[in-house]
């Protein structure tokens, strides 16, 4: 009974070990992968214990099944052919099996996803974005251009815009987004994708009065005493109805479709799952970073289905109006407001587009509404730092008595002080045709994807200057184009909501433009521009800024004449030195350490290696000796550890 007593002894001492087994191969095992690999492990150790006993359950070597075990459950634990999964796998996996009705529901919508997924493939396909093997057919083009490739472009824009628009749903609000980011696709492709339209069939009625009462917690008649059941307008995420309510008072009811949040969160993850096949699959996916953006863009819509954030946006921008502005925003019942319903002050008015009786029977000065709607959106863009981010004629109504109103903010841009700052410098570097001043206020909020040389750009940006704002010429939005496509060039790109900015003022660029044919957005924005820098350094301004920089900087004042006398002393007596830190990077301190380890476990792997040969050079006997078994224990570990910074040389994720 010997060697049962010693089996024991051995196993208690693998299940202790197996607990060092994670930190020796560097993984964090849950108990469930701990369990399998010990099983396994003491499984095979035995095994190879028996077969060098000839069989013989009585001459079974203790130390070699204590080896052999060891060093198979660090294999099984390692996992090199990924049988195991992620850690934790295989007991969520059978948890998983016992929860059948979940496990339903997840087949049932995996089915719906697979169905949705083959219809957009069968859409793209049929409009030849790809073929019919799922390879792109056109993907290419899809590639940051510079403005002068407009062929590819446009064969492009014109698909991939039908191809969306027939997709409906999510796919509609992914266009819409994606023409927002001229900085990563060809400009042509991005006029394509802003005329994408989000009209569709309206909700029955008993669905929207569904859904109404579980949101108001009372039928339509009952909250209104007015209410509209044929909306005024439609579009894949809610439609607005007219309705008044008890005080008479006229307001626009924007209603959620029913069930609409389910369907786009299966789009988003068909998006997703496409945008990491084009990365895994394309140079160019990964430039621009094609999953990222899907995340954006999940997370923009998901927050357009909260009617709430709307809300809130609305409010913002109502009350950041500047006095005596024509524009008008409606104002917020939020009683009657929730995440699915909005009600809004009804703003009486004509589209823009359909504006051109009114203007001409009231005589409005279409001049001065188009610099009065330019005005509010740049304070919105550089002093509120929330702006409309789709300023489109069917969102600005033109009013008898010659006011604007802008309406459906529920597609904002968000910028930080810094970025309004650089932006408005930005603006008035271009008025100046000063380059240096444009290429500090760009770096400030550009991302840069590889080293740029500052001086080169200042040189690119002085050309691009004299050749589109030289004298004489007539400046257009199409310059926001060129300067992306120059950026792009020296490996900057725009955050989205810089390139949203810019996008903003090119679909403003044409509603203007509708609204006031001869208007120039550049030189009023210039203008604009130069009014409020000249206003912010007036002498008031100037002392007030003057007083907030001498309040931040009385602490420092106060403590620099102790400090300059500490200095002086440590110099006088010989003992003033300087601390230098080296590795103050992170990243420079990740590197040196995986580096260090790696060669520290490739030094113990060797010297445990020529060790392990060591000992297996003794005088063969019959029986395994204990040295041996040692050796082969130590030469296995050796060949693990080797592995080990293969691996990680190499960069294979586990």
């Amino acid at each position: 009974m010997e060697w049962i007593t010693s089996l024991l002894v051995q196993l208690a001492v693998l299940v202790l070990g197996g607990f060092a087994v994670g930190r020796i191969l560097g993984i964090r095992l849950s108990w469930g992968r701990w369990l399998v690999s010990l099983v396994v492990g003491v499984t095979a150790g035995g095994t190879i214990a028996f077969e060098f006993a000839d069989r013989k359950i009585q001459d079974i070597d203790p130390w070699l099944v204590f080896g052999a075990s060891l060093l198979a459950t660090m294999v099984v634990a390692a996992d090199p052919f990924g049988l195991l999964g992620p850690p934790g796998r295989l007991p969520h996996a059978v948890t998983g099996i016992l929860r059948i009705p979940r496990l339903v529901r997840n087949a049932r919508r995996g089915a719906g996803r697979g169905r949705r997924y083959a219809q957009v493939v069968a859409i793209a396909a049929r409009h030849g974005l790809i073929d019919r093997s799922g390879a792109a057919g056109s993907g290419n083009a899809l590639q940051p251009t510079a403005d002068t490739d407009r062929p590819r472009g446009r064969r492009l824009g014109r698909p991939l815009k039908a191809s969306l628009e027939e997709a409906g749903g999510a796919f509609v609000k992914l266009g819409q987004i994606l023409s927002t980011r001229p900085d990563l696709l060809p400009t042509e492709v991005t006029i394509e994708l802003s005329r994408l339209q989000d009209d569709v069939a309206s909700e029955p009625r008993r669905d929207v009065d569904a859904l109404l009462a579980e949101e108001l917690g009372s039928a339509p008649e009952q909250v209104f005493a007015e209410f509209d059941p044929n909306p005024i307008a439609a579009a894949s995420i809610a439609q607005v109805h007219k309705a008044r309510l008890a005080s008479g008072e006229p307001v626009a009811v924007k209603v959620q479709r029913p069930g609409v949040r389910p369907i786009v969160e299966r789009d988003l993850d068909i998006a997703r799952r496409l945008a990491v096949a084009i990365e895994a699959r394309t140079e160019w996916g990964g430039d621009i970073g094609v999953v990222d953006l899907a995340d954006g863009f999940a997370e923009a819509l998901l927050e357009e289905l909260d009617f709430t954030v709307e809300a809130r946006n609305t409010t913002t921008c109502r009350s950041a109006l500047q006095d005596g502005s024509i524009v008008r925003i409606p104002a917020v019942h939020e009683s009657l407001s929730t995440s699915r319903v909005l009600v809004l002050e009804w703003m009486e008015g004509v589209p823009l587009r359909d504006a051109g009786p009114l203007v001409a029977r009231h005589g409005l000065d279409r001049t001065e509404l188009a610099r009065g709607l330019l005005r509010a959106i740049l304070h919105q863009i550089v002093a509120q730092g929330v702006f409309h981010a789709d300023p489109h004629p069917g969102n600005v109504f033109v009013r008898a008595d010659g006011t604007l109103a802008l309406i459906d903010l529920g597609s904002v841009g968000r910028l930080d002080t810094l970025q309004q700052s650089a932006l408005l410098r930005i603006v008035v570097a271009m008025s100046r045709r000063d380059p240096r001043q444009m290429r500090d206020a760009l770096l400030d909020v550009a991302q840069a994807r590889s080293g740029a040389d500052e001086d080169q750009l200042e040189r690119a940006l002085g050309q691009f200057l004299v050749h589109r704002l030289g004298e004489g010429m007539t400046p257009d939005t199409k310059l926001f184009a060129d300067l992306m496509a120059l950026m792009l060039d020296f490996g900057l790109t725009f955050p989205p909501m810089v390139g949203g900015v810019f996008r903003a003022l090119v679909t403003l660029d044409g509603t203007l433009t509708q609204l006031d044919p001869g208007f120039n957005i550049i030189d009023e924005s210039t203008g604009v521009a130069g009014e409020w820098i000249g206003n912010a350094v007036v002498p008031e301004t100037l002392r007030e800024a003057l007083a907030d920089q001498a309040i931040s900087l009385f602490p420092v004042l106060r403590r620099l004449p102790r400090r300059i006398d500490r200095i002086a002393s440590a110099a006088e007596k010989g003992a003033f030195t300087i601390g230098v830190r080296l590795f103050a990077d992170e990243r420079d301190v990740k590197v040196v350490s995986r580096l260090v380890n790696r060669g520290l476990v490739a030094f113990i792997a060797a010297s445990l290696g020529l060790i392990s040969v060591q000992l297996l050079q003794g005088p063969g006997t019959a029986a395994l000796d204990p040295l041996e078994g040692l050796g082969y224990l130590g030469l296995g570990a050796s060949v693990l550890l080797f592995l080990r910074v293969l691996v990680a040389t190499v960069g294979v994720d586990k």
